[in-house]
């Protein structure tokens, strides 16, 4: 789901080679979210092995992770631990979400009908402990660090870019890592590089986010910042307030400036919204401020080549010739990390 800030945030667009040995600090379960969303088959089912198992999620680590290791990318992925107990609800809201959309799906599913099947069935995505489990021993088997976050991703993430010199920056879709002040986030640097639209195929860049200059040119302050996601809408308050948008948010918090005048002059929003959508604005600004996080070393360990045959062609039923000929692109890419290190010291 995630903090929407789009229209008011500057980003610019940016070369893979830009990031050429630079550590990024991936959020996990929303970038593995993305592969299970957007690696599907045309009736919007996701891969899946003779099992019935998914797999989308093994895909997207494999596949799209190589291509950014042979740019020269490290790669940090940083995975949530206990959710705060805010997002109970939520997790309740989208298991309800789930069910609804499982009974249209069946229904398009009964009624052969390809686009509404693809359309709720994204809405079907879920990860289990098994998914999340695998994830890690397949990132770590292809030499990638893995992070054990003690709650959010997101937030952890955004720690370790901001007490890490060798940290560049945060990689997710959404944009709340800037509520928790990284520096800078990337966006599209997972998604596939080519993506279809009505007019053809059209090239998709990463795009870079640095805070500095979202707050430079929105004219205000991290606090603020994280005030206008509160009225926007974030992972703790889903719906934020109906009838005040981004730019509307933005003047909002221009006008009054400290949070409690920001949040006084929409208490009676608040308050009218059903009960199941009311929000205490205070709660979510302190979980911005001090979430739990923890400092984390980054090990890159070598590749295990037998480990990611097990769990793509043993108990995945990947093709054994594309493996092997993407296992060659990974060797490559680690060979290149070694020669550019030892590079460092002449």
């Amino acid at each position: 789901m995630g903090l929407n800030i789009r229209e008011i945030i500057p980003r610019k667009e940016i070369d893979f080679a830009s990031l050429n040995g630079k550590i990024v600090c991936v959020d996990a379960f929303n970038t593995l979210y993305q592969f299970l969303s957007t690696i599907r088959q045309p009736d919007g089912t996701p891969l899946m092995d003779n099992k019935k198992k998914v797999t989308s999620h093994l895909s997207g680590i494999f596949y799209r992770n190589i291509n950014l290791l042979l740019e020269g990318i490290k790669l940090v992925y940083v995975f949530d631990g206990e959710a705060p107990d805010l997002k109970a609800k939520i997790h309740k809201r989208r298991k309800a979400v789930r069910e609804s959309a499982s009974e249209k799906y069946e229904l398009a599913r009964q009624e052969e009908n390809i686009d509404m099947m693809r359309r709720y069935s994204s809405q079907l995505i879920r990860l289990d402990d098994e998914m999340i489990n695998e994830s890690k021993e397949l990132l770590k088997a292809m030499g990638i660090a893995v992070v054990q976050a003690p709650s959010e991703g997101e937030s952890e993430a955004a720690y370790l870019t901001k007490i890490k010199k060798d940290a560049y920056a945060v990689v997710s879709q959404d944009y709340d890592s800037l509520l928790f002040g990284a520096p800078r986030l990337i966006q599209n640097l997972t998604l596939a590089r080519k993506k279809k639209t009505f007019s053809g195929w059209t090239e998709v860049k990463p795009e870079l986010i640095e805070l500095e200059k979202v707050l430079d040119t929105l004219g205000i302050n991290l606090d603020q910042l994280i005030c206008l996601g509160i009225l926007v809408g974030t992972d703790y308050n889903p719906k934020g307030i109906p009838g005040i948008g981004q730019k509307k948010a933005l003047q909002i918090v221009k006008q009054y400036r400290q949070p409690v005048l920001i949040f006084k002059s929409v208490e009676e929003k608040i308050l009218s919204l059903p009960e199941e959508d009311r929000f205490d604005w205070q709660e979510i600004f302190e979980l911005f401020h001090r979430p739990s996080v923890v400092d984390a070393d980054f090990n890159f360990g070598k590749i295990n080549e037998e480990k990611i045959k097990k769990i793509l062609i043993e108990e995945h039923d990947f093709s054994e010739a594309r493996v092997e000929k993407q296992l060659e692109r990974l060797r490559l890419a680690k060979e290149k990390q070694k020669q550019k290190g030892l590079g460092d010291y002449f």
